[in-house]
């Protein structure tokens, strides 16, 4: 593949993805070049590697300054990006009102990203007023854009039925796409699900599958809840969890 800098390829996210994939170094030198030519594109993606030490040396500080530059180009997963920088502090201090304005400005924009990370804020009232309405409205919004992870939220709420009707086979549909989408919690949710109805040799199809991509937090909440589990082979896959828990940890 040619790392020649080429408009058309810059503004293709595939093509981008495949450079960083074959030649993370010669990549991030392309993408470097593009974003001092004034690329949105460019712009946002240096601001990712640069988060990330993709190809390039790790630098929180200057990915911040490119999220914001392509941000007030209008970028929206720019805008997005400089609200976690926000929120987590990277590159600098976090500021969780400035995060959700930033979250905010990006879905309204039509972000589902954004959307999911707003809402976020919205149910556990950080840096803004705790609002669990909107939030479930901001989950639905972004859960039918086809955001994974809003899904299997928006689930959540439809079980618990406490911000609003509660109706089990919704929630059940969304546990199930969002494991479908790719989210290790709605992988999860959609075995508990399965579990529950005695399908239990495809619940432990989806917890393995929540297993290889679960985060550390999750890990450790679902390795206690499957030792709670009534059926024995589900509860026999805590010891799976645990496992991988301590490779983590140790890494």
């Amino acid at each position: 593949m040619s790392f020649q800098l080429r408009r058309q390829e810059l503004l293709d996210g595939e093509q981008l993805s495949a450079m960083l994939a074959e030649n993370p170094a010669r990549a991030a030198q392309a993408i470097l070049l593009a974003a001092k030519q004034g690329i949105v594109d460019g712009q946002a993606l240096l601001g990712q590697i640069l988060l990330d030490g993709q190809g390039i040396e790790r630098d929180p500080v200057l990915a911040r300054r490119w999220f914001q530059i392509a941000a007030n180009a209008g970028h929206l997963m720019a805008r997005n990006m400089l609200g976690r920088c926000w929120e987590h502090g990277w590159g600098g201090p976090s500021d969780l009102t400035l995060a959700s304005l930033e979250y905010r400005q990006a879905a309204e924009a039509g972000l589902d990203w954004a959307m999911y990370n707003y809402a976020n804020l919205l149910a556990t009232g950080r840096g803004v007023a705790e609002d669990q309405f909107a939030a479930m409205a901001l989950y639905r919004q972004a859960a039918e854009l086809g955001h994974a992870k809003s899904m299997n939220l928006l689930g959540r709420y439809l079980e618990d039925g406490q911000y609003c009707a509660q109706d089990l086979k919704a929630a059940w549909q969304w546990y199930q796409r969002s494991a479908e989408g790719g989210d290790f919690r709605g992988q999860f949710s959609h075995a508990a699900v399965l579990a529950q109805r005695g399908q239990v040799d495809e619940a432990l199809e989806w917890l393995r599958k929540a297993l290889a991509g679960g985060n550390l937090n999750f890990l450790r909440v679902a390795q206690r809840s499957l030792m709670e589990a009534p059926d024995a082979r589900i509860r026999s896959m805590a010891s799976d969890f645990a496992q991988r828990v301590a490779q983590l940890q140790l890494a």
